[in-house]
């Protein structure tokens, strides 16, 4: 028996064989994207630690790291106000590694705005547990593909009054690096969450969900702390000011002043 097979009209034969290739233009096309962004993405050069430095890298949730501190004896890695709250557990990636504990937000004794919290900087800090410490490297921050930016023995952080107009500002939440220069400073009463800040300072740089608390250099010196978005541009607030009032000391040596703790030893053959 002869089997008929019925194919279509020439002319829907012909919008078949249309849609076939312009599918397969659109996949080439989609293939040829895909490698070259790959291509041109940079891309770390630098080894990742272990623990890792998270300072400028995600910390947790939409929080990034900020800059390692002390507070007296204990070592910190400041993040930002609005991301966690006092007490919250911060994890690694696999969810069960404990990175540290998030301490309390920076905040004024007194506010002049009814209804506000007032604060020099929209600035928290985790403290990290004693196994996540990158000893050797707390004088690091980490901004990828932009490579590790070492804090020179002696940094003042920078204040408010340190920041000007056209200064270069460079950042690298949510693990992508990117610049740009201050174009506004000044007040900040933000409604929306009730915080007012004496100063806030805007920069042409895009950022987005998780740059939050994110490490802010300015001129490569530490200076603040990524805060908000206006019309998806960078607003931060100061460093100096936001470390003052936490009592935190910024790190500017590789275990901070303090001594790390003594290595275990290795297991003795046979035991």
């Amino acid at each position: 028996m002869t089997t008929i097979t019925k194919t279509g009209t020439p002319a829907q034969v012909r919008t078949r064989r249309l849609l076939i290739v312009g599918l397969a233009g659109l996949l080439m096309g989609l293939v040829a994207f895909s490698i070259l962004n790959a291509m041109t993405q940079p891309r770390r050069t630098t080894p990742v630690y272990d623990p890792p430095v998270l300072a400028g890298q995600q910390l947790w949730g939409y929080c990034s790291g900020g800059f390692y501190a002390r507070r007296r004896d204990t070592i910190v890695l400041t993040s930002t106000g609005h991301c966690a709250s006092e007490g919250t557990v911060a994890y690694d990636p696999d969810g069960m590694t404990v990175r540290g504990v998030f301490g309390p937000a920076a905040r004024d004794a007194t506010c002049p705005h009814p209804g506000h919290t007032c604060a020099s900087s929209d600035i928290n800090y985790l403290v990290v547990a004693r196994d996540r410490i990158p000893w050797g490297h707390l004088n690091v921050v980490d901004l990828g593909s932009a490579g590790y930016r070492i804090i020179p023995p002696g940094t003042r952080p920078l204040a408010c009054a340190d920041i000007a107009i056209g200064d270069l500002v460079e950042i690298d939440g949510r693990n992508t690096y990117r610049s740009g220069t201050v174009t506004e400073k000044g007040e900040n009463l933000h409604p929306e969450d009730g915080a007012y800040f004496p100063c806030m300072v805007a920069a042409g740089i895009q950022v987005g969900t998780g740059d939050s608390g994110g490490a802010v250099l300015v001129r490569g010196i530490p200076a603040g702390v990524t805060s908000r978005s206006f019309n998806g541009k960078l607003g931060f607030t100061p460093l100096a000011e936001g470390l003052a009032q936490l009592g935190l000391e910024l790190c500017t040596t590789p275990d901070c002043g303090l001594v790390p703790p003594a290595a275990d030893p290795a297991p003795s053959p046979g035991g």
